[in-house]
Formats: C-alpha cells, sequence, structure tokens
C-alpha cells in the first residue's frame, strides 16, 4: 500500500503542474483568439515537440505525456486515496445534442431541467448541414440552455454557406441579442461530404475551414471554435477517416489549422462496427468500454505531433449505436447502454476530456438515440441523475477487473463520492479499500440498477477495507461525508 501511494503522490506534483499550464494555456488561446488568422499557406511546417526537448517560446503545456493516468498499478479489488487529487472534472463533459428536428414535449421538458446536462451541442447532427438556421431557432436554443443550465453550442452550416453567412449568425446570436455564446463549430462530419457526392476532401475543407474561422472571429473574437467535427475516429490509422486522395482528414485538418481551432474534436460511435456492420451483442458493449481511454490518448499524441502542442480535446456526437436500433439488449436505449455510458464517462473524466455531447436529448419510439423518449426519461438519463451528485474534483481510483470499475470524487459539500460500476451480468463483492478511512464511516447508498432508478438504497457501514457487493449492470454511488 505504501509503495502504491508513494507512486502516486509523485504523479500529484505533475498533475498539479498539469493544471497550471493547462489554465494558462487556456487563457492565452482565449486572448489570442482576437489575433487575424493568416492564410494557411503562410504557416510555418509544425515542429513536433519531443518529450525530451524544451518547449519552443509561445507553448505553456509540458512536452508528452501530458495527462498519464496510472491504471497499470496492481491494486487488489478497488482502490481510492482520497489524497491523491487529479484536478478539477470539467464540467461540460456532461453534454448532448439537440436540433429542430425534435423536441421536448410537456412531459418532457421537467426532466430536461433537471438532467443536470452541462453544453447542448445545436442543431446536432446532419441536420444543421442540410438546412440553414433561422435567428428565432437561436433565440430557442438560448432559452432552453439557460432553463436547463447549460451552455448553448452553434455548429454554423458549411455546405452550400459562406464564411459570411457564419459570420452573421456569430452577429445575430453575440452583438444583435448579446447571447455571448463562447462555443462553435463549422460544419458537421466534413469527413462524409465526398461519400455523398460533395467536392470537399481534407484538403480544401481545411482551406474553407479557416476562412469561416476568420470570418467568424472577426465578428467576436471571444468565441472559442471547435473542430474538425469528423466522423468514427478511433485512433486506429487503418480504421480513421481518410479522403479519396488517401489523406487522413484529423492530421490534414491539424496541420493546417492547428493554430486556429481551440479544442479538438471527433465523433465516435462504436457500434455497428465500420467493417462488418454487425450490431452490439451484450459481450462486445462492456468489452467496448475500455477502448475509449485509448482513444483520447491517440488523440492527445497525434495532436501533439502534428501541432507541437496541446490543445483541449471534444467528443460531440458519441453513443453506443450509430444506427437508429431500438428495443435490443445492447442498443442506445437498453439499461445495459446506460451503465456502458457511465462507465464511458467515468474513463472520459479520467482522461480529463473537456467536452463530451452524447446524442441526442430526446427521440422518438422509432430510434433508441434519446436520454429522453417522447414522454419520459430511458435509462440513460439516469446515468446523469448519478453523476449529478458525483463530486467536481477528480481523486485517484484504481481497479484490478476492466468490467468493475471505481471512480472518486470530491464535492463542493466536503463529502468524498466514490461511484462503483458493475458492467457485468451478474452480482460482484469486491474488496473496497479507501486509503485514511476512519473504521465505523458512514456511506449514502445511491443506486442505477433495474431495481433502482439513481435512488437512495440505505447506508453502508465503511472502513478502510470493505467487501462491498454490486448488482449485476449498475452504477453505485458511496457518499461518504
Amino acid at each position: 500500500m505504501k509503495l502504491i501511494r508513494s507512486l502516486f503522490y509523485r504523479g500529484q506534483l505533475f498533475a498539479q503542474a498539469l493544471r497550471v499550464v493547462a489554465v494558462m494555456s487556456f487563457l492565452a488561446l482565449a486572448v489570442g483568439c482576437g489575433a487575424a488568422i493568416p492564410p494557411a499557406a503562410e504557416l510555418p511546417t509544425p515542429v513536433p515537440v519531443l518529450p525530451t526537448e524544451t518547449p519552443p517560446p509561445g507553448l505553456t503545456l509540458p512536452p508528452l505525456p501530458t495527462w498519464t493516468p496510472l491504471p497499470t498499478v496492481a491494486v487488489n479489488g478497488l482502490f481510492v486515496d482520497p489524497a491523491v487529487d487529479l484536478g478539477a472534472i470539467s464540467p461540460l463533459i456532461f453534454g448532448t445534442n439537440y436540433g429542430p428536428w425534435v423536441s421536448l414535449r410537456p412531459e418532457t421538458l421537467p426532466l430536461a431541467y433537471d438532467s443536470a446536462l452541462t453544453i447542448i451541442r445545436y442543431p446536432g447532427g446532419e441536420w444543421g448541414d442540410a438546412n440553414k438556421l433561422q435567428t428565432y431557432q437561436i433565440d430557442q436554443l438560448v432559452d432552453l440552455a439557460r432553463k436547463m443550465g447549460a451552455e448553448p453550442y452553434i455548429h454554423v452550416r458549411f455546405r452550400d454557406s459562406t464564411p459570411a453567412e457564419a459570420a452573421a449568425t456569430v452577429r445575430y446570436a453575440n452583438q444583435e441579442q448579446g447571447y455571448a455564446i463562447k462555443y462553435w463549430s463549422i460544419g458537421n462530419e466534413p469527413s462524409l461530404y465526398e461519400g455523398r457526392g460533395l467536392a470537399w476532401d481534407a484538403e480544401t475543407f481545411s482551406r474553407a475551414w479557416r476562412e469561416f474561422a476568420a470570418a467568424m472571429r472577426a465578428v467576436d473574437p471571444s468565441i472559442l471554435l471547435i473542430g474538425p467535427e469528423i466522423h468514427q475516429w478511433a485512433g486506429r490509422d487503418p480504421v480513421d477517416p481518410k479522403d479519396s486522395a488517401g489523406r487522413d482528414w484529423l492530421r490534414t485538418f491539424l496541420q493546417m489549422n492547428g493554430d486556429a481551432v481551440d479544442i479538438v474534436s471527433i465523433h465516435r460511435y462504436p457500434f455497428p462496427n465500420n467493417a462488418e456492420r454487425t450490431p452490439a451483442t451484450a459481450g462486445a458493449l462492456r468489452a467496448n468500454a475500455q477502448e475509449w481511454t485509448q482513444i483520447i490518448r491517440a488523440l492527445r499524441d497525434v495532436i501533439r505531433r502534428e501541432t507541437g502542442r496541446d490543445l483541449p480535446v471534444a467528443i460531440t456526437e458519441m453513443n453506443s449505436h450509430w444506427s437508429q436500433a431500438v428495443s435490443g439488449e445492447a442498443t442506445p436505449d437498453s439499461h445495459l447502454s446506460a451503465i456502458w455510458l457511465g462507465d464511458v464517462l467515468g474513463r472520459l473524466i479520467m482522461e480529463r476530456v473537456d467536452i463530451v455531447s452524447h446524442f441526442l436529448l430526446v427521440s422518438g419510439a422509432e430510434s433508441g438515440f434519446g436520454i429522453l423518449k417522447r414522454a419520459g426519461p430511458r435509462p440513460a438519463y439516469y446515468t446523469y441523475q448519478m453523476y449529478k451528485q458525483f463530486g467536481d474534483q477528480l481523486h485517484f481510483a484504481a481497479t484490478d477487473d476492466p468490467l468493475v470499475t471505481v471512480y472518486a470524487a470530491g464535492r463542493q459539500d466536503g463529502a468524498l463520492t466514490v461511484l462503483l460500476i458493475n458492467l457485468k451480468d451478474a452480482a460482484v463483492t469486491k474488496s473496497l479499500q479507501i486509503a485514511g478511512l476512519a473504521a465505523g464511516s458512514a456511506a449514502d447508498v445511491i443506486r442505477f440498477d433495474p431495481d433502482h432508478a439513481a435512488k437512495p438504497d440505505g447506508i453502508l457501514v465503511l472502513g478502510p477495507t470493505t467487501d462491498v457487493t454490486l448488482p449485476p449492470e449498475s452504477m453505485t454511488l458511496l457518499v461518504i461525508q
């Protein structure tokens, strides 16, 4: 135990340094947005910063690796050390997508207001490139976002649009109406354009993106631009999106716009998989949760190699399934998919992702996407109800079983929360070790399983080491004052 803790205390100093430079970098990005963006042809070739080099002037983040959790340290069962502070959890990791092509009803509006979702990407999906966003729709987005306590985030139309039209959208929202919308992106999944018969390869899109970005920032230099919003990025070169000339979409975009984009974004739906187009089975969905840790590490590596610096990262569309599958054992509307989502969010929190927007806020009976259906909640809604009570300061946690995971956080009321997730289809008993916890400590138990919809489930008396039994396919939150 002493060896484990000493390893993490050394890592704590590194994590604290990361938090300081990350804040400095983010502020520098926001201030620097007002500068004119030079044409892509005038940009110098980015020089990768190797781990042994000193970052050149202007790069405020440390060399690779930028974020190194230590999940490989051997533990016996489930382990939490509240003394190891891993920094603030980004509040924007609990986001969603929404648009004019779906609607909330009187039955679901109160649920949306109480959902604790923190950012709304709008208009969400292909609709935004196929339709012109009207000013009244922007008004409706901002009204909904304010009532939900969420940040509005607009992706402007790219196809059949112009930089002037994109700038006009920013002008209406932020100058005429004073909405101060901070987060913006340009187009939706441009890596699919060529497949739909459009003449936008990775290079021509990236050049045009730069023109859109300059026009939008000329109106409001304070906005933060998210991109490139490409589809199905997995961090594996053989399957990541390429254009008709074989150019990698993400790398090309970063080479041309790494100085202009504020937050690097991808989309990811693991099923049906890209090769066989087979739907998710329960076993495959359970195993998939581990993929997300490696996706983010690969994304950070590509960003550093192509731009020579670190940038915030976002997954602005994600779910277990990209089709409108419904009513299956592992479709997005299933209980198992909601537990899978809980574990994926935990992993993304550990990897310090800045924005995550689940797809979709609400959908009808013909689609399993929504966390809400027309008249009530779906299981994924309760995933967010669990995280609503989790906390905002991340602590170290580790497990010896990839299907039984643990995440820990501190809350503003001083409570320590420990989130235990069992993806298995059978109950599991595990040894839970919480370093420094006094014997006889009481924990309020909140449970999300087939019998509890994010509801209290009694009190558990804990000591430094306690055997805990977790129901099958469950999230269990322990709140320790």
